[in-house]
């Protein structure tokens, strides 16, 4: 139990004592009660909303509700002083000894502190990255794959069971052209001149592999043979090799899906066909005209029939087509079917979206919770670009890709840890920016660096403290005075930091986390810079420094918990 969950009982308790009063009515809603800490920290440890939220309910002011409350709240053993503040919040200061109970709690916890009972068991599946299988990874995914892959992390922590899913595109036109785009490559493999590669095929030197491959398993077999002949085979052969591909960058960056489901597959076996009979049955696809294009003029328009769903029940401005007049699969009408698909074995869905997708957000929402009759939560989280910069200019293109720089260039540049914590230093939604300058910067203004310097400067005193033959203490953490006391308060924040995290689906929030708690850990650093009383270590004094390095040592413990759900290795010398 945290000092949050803690005190959260001790108010809950009291509260009981107000309706056995009289002062409460019995069954009170009491959801919106909140323990947490208050915004400026010289208004004391702890804040509770209790007396602003039920007010109302209990037909009483809400002053003089705290009142009766704050009476309650001062019998609490370790509760120093109880203050009501504005019109109703109760804020508490407490004994220092129940920080340090919450150091030994951290110390008791190790690798497990944090670790929440949120999700009682419940499973989610988040699909991200989930490029389309035509060549290497790039940037433009990067950043989606690292929000996904931490969110994921995230929310085991936090007690769910997670489905990582990459879900492949390969039953598009995209597909056809990687085909034909290979099939060059494996002419040229077999000493066939190809000259220029033709407008509209994929230039990449990623290809050449991909070509010679094929060239050795099929020799000379499809060089002439017409593109019946080989189409369907070089698709698959050409996608297999660039998810083997596509593995190995996501794997630069320490990701793993648990899951790779594949789109044609999914139309092979029917699943498509099933959704659309299940929408049909329930009244929400029709056979319809779509309307013709708004603004614009053409010619030869000419109104077909197509099956419809009735997007417009659900805010959109038009009925949406799930089915092409070829009778291929819409974007949308796929999308739908395979949401259709993975909602019967989950509880809950997430989907890490470029944000160029937008537009379509509403609508396969829509469709998704008609589908499970609002039986499986489902969110999509939107991502922006990330604009790549060194030194506040553009990036070039990469030559191996052809038209973007890979991830693997910029993993092999900058290195993984950089790199991920970077893509969890603003909002998903919020444009960024990545100057290859700028994040491996050596400053406080640098936050990958800030926080990896933290845990540095932790680890090496302690090896120096090791060598002079001090040892960690925590038999007399009483010695510890209000700066040490601070930085715990900063550190017991982790476990309210990963659950508030884990609800509103936010990984960037530990990252910020991780960036105050580094900032505290160096200013009470700098402050034995000036003062030789405040330094970690202090030969004369062993008492004191054991329990300053316990204190250190449970500071790091926190910040490679909160690095390691970034998927960031901890640095132990910089």
């Amino acid at each position: 139990m945290t000092i949050f969950e803690k005190y959260a009982a001790h108010v809950d308790h009291a509260l009981d004592t107000l309706v056995t009063a009289g002062l409460l009515p019995t069954a009170i809603d009491r959801a919106n009660v909140t323990v947490e800490p208050p915004r400026d920290a010289n208004h004391g440890d702890l804040s509770t909303n209790a007396a602003m939220v039920l007010a109302k309910a209990a037909g009483a002011n809400p002053r003089a509700l705290a009142d009766a409350l704050s009476v309650e709240l001062k019998k609490i053993e370790g509760v120093s002083a109880v203050e009501i503040a504005g019109p109703g919040f109760i804020n508490l200061r407490l004994a220092s000894s129940e920080w340090i109970d919450e150091l030994r709690a951290i110390a008791g916890a190790g690798d497990d502190y944090g670790r929440s009972r949120l999700g009682d068991g419940k499973s989610v599946n988040i699909e991200y990255v989930s490029a389309n299988p035509t060549g290497p990874m790039h940037m433009g995914h990067c950043r989606g794959a690292v929000v996904g892959d931490a969110l994921a992390s995230l929310l085991e922590f936090a007690g769910f069971k997670v489905i990582r899913e990459y879900y492949i595109n390969d039953a598009g036109g995209q597909v056809d052209v990687l085909a034909r785009s290979a099939h060059l490559r494996y002419q040229e493999a077999l000493g066939h001149p190809v000259g220029a590669i033709p407008e509209g095929l994929y230039p990449g030197e990623y290809l050449l592999p991909v070509g010679a491959r094929l060239a050795e398993k099929f020799g000379d077999r499809y060089v002439a043979a017409p593109e019946s002949e080989w189409l369907s085979l070089f698709r698959r052969e050409a996608v297999n090799d660039m998810m083997d591909m596509i593995r190995a960058d996501l794997a630069l960056l320490g990701i793993h899906h648990d899951l790779f489901s594949s789109e044609a597959e999914l139309h092979e076996a029917g699943k498509a066909d099933a959704a659309e009979k299940e929408l049909r049955a329930r009244g929400l696809v029709y056979d319809g005209e779509l309307e013709k294009p708004k603004g614009k003029e053409i010619e030869d328009w000419e109104p077909v029939t197509l099956p419809l769903f009735r997007s417009t029940q659900f805010g959109d401005d038009q009925d949406r087509p799930i089915k092409k007049s070829d009778g291929s699969w819409t974007y949308f009408g796929a999308d739908l079917a395979y949401h259709f698909q993975k909602s019967r074995d989950v509880d809950a869905m997430i989907d890490i979206w470029g944000a160029d997708h937008a537009g379509t957000v509403k609508r396969i929402k829509a469709a998704v919770n008609a589908l499970t009759g609002d039986a499986v939560d489902f969110d999509i989280k939107l991502v922006q670009m990330v604009r790549l910069l060194r030194g506040g200019e553009p990036v070039k293109m990469s030559k191996r890709s052809g038209s973007f720089v890979t991830l693997a260039e910029v993993v092999s540049e900058v290195g993984k840890d950089v790199v991920r914590f970077t893509m969890l230093t603003r909002k998903a939604d919020a444009q960024m920016d990545f100057d290859f300058a700028k994040v491996v910067e050596a400053s406080k203004d640098n936050p990958v660096f800030y926080v990896q310097y933290a845990h540095a400067r932790i680890a090496s005193t302690l090896r120096k403290a090791e060598g002079e033959g001090l040892a960690i203490d925590g038999t007399q953490l009483s010695l510890l005075g209000d700066a040490e006391i601070g930085l715990i308060r900063e550190a017991a924040n982790f476990p309210r930091i990963v659950e508030a995290a884990a609800k509103a689906g936010e990984p960037h929030r530990i990252a910020f986390y991780l960036s105050d708690l580094a900032a505290g850990f160096h200013a009470y650093w700098n402050l034995g810079n000036d003062q030789p009383d405040k330094r970690f270590i202090l030969a004369h004094d062993p008492a004191l420094t054991g329990a300053r390095l316990f204190m250190a040592a449970n500071i790091g413990q926190v910040i490679r918990n909160g690095l390691r759900l970034m998927g960031v290795e901890a640095a132990y010398s910089m």
